[in-house]
């Protein structure tokens, strides 16, 4: 599709607003209260209602559904919205829906995140920046994704649920608690394994980082400690590591407790 085509074919509300580049391919329909940013391509039969807003140089696949209704059963159709940064791909199939007023009224995607084919976005859900969602991930509401997570194929999030950030999750995990930052999750339900150790080593931590975290990692997970027996020596060690205080900040910060 050229830059800032728009098919004849698509269906256009007359308030939705489109900015200069938008590109929209054949029989999408795009409702009321919709917002795009210039330079973002929407392939055919996609489907978006609002209010949304969508940022700049997306690409967004075919059979998606963005902002639709919840259905989540205590939802009686307040006006709820749903924001997608910018250079986000969303991939065939994703349905992402809008929040509710019950809780944050409004599902958040930030930039540079990949949605691969069939991933869900629950309702109130917020994923940060740099994520992957693989095929099949699905977020229940009220999930929180920090920067640079990764959830592979068919992994399944509870609701509330915290993913911490440089977190990965192994191919049908199933999480019912947090997860802390940079930690490799696997298993139904899900188990922590280590710390994610190549994904680090591809976004440059240092040797002495990864060192760090790897203690910190055994200090929280292989020494029988508590949590709280755990954190109090974790703040020893992030005297001389800012990354195990961010460990310390994704655990302190948790409402359901962690994945052990």
């Amino acid at each position: 599709m050229n830059n800032g085509e728009i098919d004849s074919r698509a269906v256009i509300h007359p308030s939705a607003k489109l900015a200069p580049g938008v590109s929209v391919g054949p029989f999408c329909v795009i409702g009321p209260d919709v917002e795009i940013g210039e330079g973002t391509s929407i392939e055919s039969h996609v489907v978006i209602k609002g209010p949304t807003r969508i940022g700049r140089h997306n690409k967004i696949y075919q059979f998606t559904t963005l902002g639709e209704a919840t259905p989540d059963l205590k939802y009686k159709g307040e006006p709820t919205t749903l924001t997608i940064g910018d250079h986000n791909v969303i991939r065939e199939g994703v349905t992402i829906h809008r929040g509710t007023v019950q809780d944050r009224g409004d599902t958040e995607v930030g930039n540079h995140n990949l949605l691969m084919a069939y991933v869900h976005v629950g309702h109130d859900s917020v994923i940060g920046d740099n994520c992957i969602l693989v095929n099949n991930a699905a977020l229940a509401g009220h999930v929180v994704i920090g920067d640079w997570a990764i959830l592979s194929g068919y992994t399944l999030v509870h609701q509330f649920c915290r993913i911490g950030a440089h977190s990965f999750t192994g191919m049908g995990t199933a999480v019912g608690k947090d997860i802390p930052a940079f930690m490799m999750v696997a298993g139904a339900p899900a188990a922590a394994r280590n710390i994610n150790l190549e994904g680090l080593k591809r976004r440059g931590f240092s040797k002495d980082d990864l060192t760090a975290l790897t203690q910190a990692y055994k200090t929280l997970y292989r020494r029988g400690l508590t949590v709280e027996e755990a954190l109090a020596e974790l703040r020893e060690q992030a005297a001389s590591n800012t990354h195990v205080q961010t460990l310390i900040d994704s655990i302190t910060a948790s409402t359901r407790g962690i994945v052990r």
